[in-house]
């Protein structure tokens, strides 16, 4: 199923509105059974505007994979990771058997986040070609596969928290390990698919593998704690945006942002599909401590914020305005989102309310938007800014 259908099942012919992770997971399945294809568990991720309509190469973090990394066990009280500050990357990406963790393409306040693939699985990460799609309605088809893999900062997750959470040790590290609900929903039936696999990597310091598989029996937990003794420190590296930011309203800080991705899991979803980057930003700040999934895994979990996305016009659900500069209002006429266009058309930048709250008024919407900086180059990450530089005025 094409990324479009997806959104396209949540939208219909209204201006889009905002999605969460969950919401299009359960519209995704929701148009399969309609059109009587086998549904994939997870669906990708819906973004205000954004649904992509090709698939593009995305550039690899190449220079993250080369850094020199920290070696040596943790000891108790001790860590060799890098005491890094929100908005950098510490780690790169490594194989585990079948299952293959990408670099990390989303950075928050308290974790990062990679995509996870599988030689076993479709990754429903991407648009899918005709091709694609029909090979996937064949008793050949390798199940679908939405997975990634969160690093926690010190403190900041709650392994005695992770609801009917099972205590294990893998490689005499702690570790817990849970089957999740449909949709991502605490208030919904656990589904058998759907796993999370969590271990302590330092002192204090966790790391947590989200699978969410077509296919019940895998991964199985045993593939997922592979991915334990892999997981090592590099760095640390800012994360590089497409954008500068030249106004803010007041109150508003930065929560997470994406690299060569949409901020957040909704960048994790759509992780091969282009994208350039984008921020989110809440008010107040939130909490950094007592998690245990990603700030936007469940609707709601952002009450008062905005997005920025900066991305090519393939992945906007509206046609190309080459120059043009155009607000939508949000639900019940609250908030919405606004685009302004490159003068060719080619990219967009979108700030958006919908989906975190809709607080912000659409004139404030406008001024964020219309005080953005694009990168000169925006597709050469040489020419983009580190995020800590980026994010304020």
């Amino acid at each position: 199923m094409q990324l479009r259908e997806l959104v396209d099942a949540v939208t219909g012919d209204e201006p889009p509105m905002g999605r969460t992770v969950d919401d299009i997971v359960a519209a995704g399945r929701r148009a399969e059974r309609r059109r009587r294809t086998r549904f994939a568990t997870a669906g990708a991720a819906g973004l205000v505007a954004v649904a992509v309509a090709a698939a593009i190469t995305v550039p690899t973090l190449d220079a993250r994979r080369t850094s020199s990394a920290l070696s040596g066990a943790p000891r108790p009280g001790v860590s060799p990771w890098p005491d890094a500050s929100p908005f950098t990357f510490t780690f790169t990406g490594y194989d585990a058997g079948t299952l293959h963790v990408q670099d990390p393409i989303v950075v928050s306040t308290a974790y990062q986040i990679a995509p996870v693939y599988s030689d076993r699985h479709t990754s429903n990460d991407k648009p899918v070609s005709r091709d694609e799609a029909i090979e996937e309605n064949t008793a050949r088809a390798k199940p679908r596969l939405w997975a990634y893999l969160t690093v926690y900062r010190p403190g900041a997750f709650d392994p005695a928290a992770i609801k009917d959470g099972r205590s294990v040790r893998v490689a005499g590290r702690r570790a817990v390990q849970a089957t999740l609900p449909f949709g991502l929903d605490p208030r919904n039936p656990v589904e058998p698919g759907n796993k999370l696999f969590a271990w302590e990597y330092a002192h204090n310091a966790w790391a947590a593998v989200t699978s969410i598989s077509g296919d019940t029996a895998t991964p199985s937990f045993a593939d997922l704690s592979g991915l334990v003794a892999g997981l090592k420190p590099a760095g640390p590296t800012p994360a590089p945006l497409p954008f500068t930011v030249g106004y803010l309203p007041r109150g508003y800080v930065p929560l997470q942002v994406g690299t060569h991705a949409m901020p957040g899991l909704s960048g994790i979803a759509t992780a091969r599909a282009g994208d350039y980057g984008g921020a989110t930003y809440t008010r107040p700040p939130l909490r950094t401590s007592g998690l245990t999934a990603p700030f936007d895994s469940v609707e709601g979990g952002i009450r008062d914020g905005f997005h920025i996305f900066v991305t090519p016009s393939t992945s906007s659900n509206q046609s190309p305005e080459p120059g043009a500069t155009r607000c939508y209002p949000g639900a019940a006429r609250r908030g919405g989102f606004c685009n302004v266009w490159s003068p060719d058309g080619s990219v967009v930048v979108q700030v958006s309310s919908e989906g975190v709250g809709g607080r912000l008024p659409q004139a404030e919407l406008l001024r964020i938007a219309e005080g953005i900086t694009v990168a000169d180059d925006v597709r050469d990450e040489s020419t983009w800014t580190p995020a800590g530089d980026a994010l304020t005025p």
